[in-house]
């Protein structure tokens, strides 16, 4: 069995802030995950925590400079504006003909479609120095035996007491368009709609508006079709099935592209380009992983230095390894799941023969999670960073197929108070966590009160709380002297002072849940 350990470092304050220049603006709770579960990394993400390599970080919403509000897109919903369509297009003609003209106005943000993983030079001049063999937990029997202790000592001094696992909810399916927006993920991941004040948004009870275009073809189809049934002669029998084959062919033609129809669209054979995908696990193990791995690096030291500005020390082969190829995520292939399995991946964009952009991503229990993309500046009239974006989005509705519960697409943080990271927004519907219920909310709803505050609690609800708040402090798991013990034991057998007020910061942040499963290492 797989377990999370981590060790938790605490608040870090006052460095720089990549959206608003800030040189101490900066404010996050953080630990290093030595090993981690697709579905403990799963929960933390939808309580608002994410990962740079293996350091795992939460921003202190209320105090940082930029608050970064983790944001979610519905890809069973989703359908392509016309920005998008326009590069989805450029890309079939770059490939088919070659053209590589630049429109005016398609420039993309600096930092594509990922943020900026939380200042990585700070995150790597703090690694852990634990040695591997202290995070090695003992025998499960020696485990079984301290917690067998800790439970008879409660049950003699609390006889009267009953102590209630937590457990946390079944997820339930996405059956199909109508309730995938609502379904839920956990206790901590909940959808809330409210209705919106006259002027603050779409009224989301109300069928979305309709183009003048589309409610004339409408009306001209309905007079077509009553003219048909007035002039031919027969049965309605014989006439219906000519109706219902206008209707259908006429609907059919009217149906907005998807992304699959740009994608997945056939090439001429005399096309000028060839573009493959593939999905490569993180792994030194993997053949394929091993033997891109130089040309990888060489394409995000060129990235960096020509995008971020990086000196070539500070992107190289080892910054790469730590940055993007160390994941703490544990690759899981359970039968019900996806048939490439959980955990972290490249997706690499190879272009004759070479690779010219890499995705990095997460594949979790109810979501794909976008953790980096980095690309070669020679393509950036190709708008990769919005391009690669779609491709994970269709991504995630492929993995669907296999996996129900797998139905969202996690794009990072969104970022209002910075305006040149708002287009994350432009991907709808989505919704943004509440940062004090940690619930999901429409970010049309949102935006309004954003406008006006740059922190904000989106659950309307002042009654409502954080649901997978720590309930019983006691029943933190703990790795000490590699035994795995309730915190309750761990208590006892502790000597020095009380570090009491860092176990509660921690088990406050990932909440009952997490903090039963996961292993807090303790020295």
């Amino acid at each position: 069995m797989h377990c999370s350990v981590v060790e938790y470092s605490g608040c870090k304050e006052g460095y720089p802030c990549g959206y608003c220049a800030s040189a101490q603006g900066k404010v996050s709770m953080g630990m290093w995950a030595h090993s981690m579960t697709v579905q403990d990394y799963q929960d933390l993400i939808d309580r608002g925590w994410r990962r740079s390599g293996k350091y795992v970080y939460k921003p202190i919403m209320n105090q940082t400079c930029c608050p970064q509000y983790t944001i979610r897109c519905q890809p069973l919903h989703f359908q392509p504006s016309k920005s998008h369509k326009k590069v989805l297009k450029k890309m079939l003609k770059f490939l088919a003909k070659g053209d590589s003209s630049k429109v005016a106005g398609d420039e993309e943000p600096m930092d594509s479609h990922r943020e900026d993983a939380v200042a990585c030079s700070f995150v790597l001049k703090n690694e852990s120095d634990i040695s591997q063999s202290e995070l090695k937990p003992l025998s499960v029997e020696e485990t079984e035996r301290v917690e067998t202790e800790d439970n008879n000592e409660e049950e003699e001094m609390k006889k009267e007491v009953t102590v209630k696992k937590v457990e946390s909810e079944p997820p339930q399916t996405c059956v199909d368009k109508d309730s995938a927006g609502s379904s839920e993920r956990s206790d901590s991941a909940k959808l809330v709609h409210t209705t919106p004040k006259p002027g603050k948004g779409a009224d989301l009870s109300k069928p979305p508006c309709r183009k003048a275009k589309d409610i004339r073809k409408e009306r001209k189809l309905h007079k077509l079709l009553q003219n048909q049934t007035h002039t031919l002669e027969g049965t309605p029998s014989q006439v219906e099935p000519q109706v219902l084959l206008s209707q259908n062919s006429k609907s059919k033609a009217n149906q907005p592209k998807s992304i699959e129809d740009f994608i997945f669209v056939s090439l001429p054979d005399d096309a000028t380009h060839q573009l493959e995908v593939r999905l490569v696990p993180v792994s030194f193990e993997d053949p394929q992983f091993n033997s891109s791995f130089s040309q990888s690096a060489t394409l995000f030291a060129k990235y960096q230095m020509a995008i971020h500005k990086d000196t070539p020390s500070e992107c190289g082969e080892s910054e790469f390894t730590r940055f993007l190829c160390d994941s703490p995520l544990e690759a899981e292939n359970p039968p019900s799941g996806p048939d490439c399995g959980y955990g972290s991946f490249h997706q690499q964009y190879w272009l004759d023969g070479k690779i010219i952009a890499v995705g990095v991503i997460d594949i979790l229990p109810y979501c794909v999670s976008s953790v980096y993309l980095y690309y070669d500046p020679d393509y950036t009239f190709l708008s990769l960073g919005v391009y690669s974006a779609l491709r994970e989005i269709a991504f995630t509705r492929q993995l669907y197929e296999k996996a129900s519960e797998l139905c969202y697409y996690y794009m990072g943080f969104y970022i209002h108070s910075c305006p040149k990271m708002r287009y994350k927004g432009q991907y709808r519907p989505s919704d943004l966590l509440c940062p004090e219920t940690y619930v999901w909310v429409p970010i049309e709803q949102c935006l309004p009160t954003l406008e006006h505050s740059k922190y904000c609690r989106f659950n309307q609800d002042l009654k409502a709380v954080d649901e997978g708040c720590i309930k019983e402090l006691g029943r933190v798991r703990v790795l000490h002297k590699r035994i795995v013990m309730p915190y309750s034991m761990y208590k006892k057998r502790r000597k020095g002072p009380s570090d009491e007020a860092s176990i509660q910061q921690y088990a406050s942040l990932v909440g009952q849940t997490c903090s039963e499963r996961m292993l807090l290492f303790r020295s």
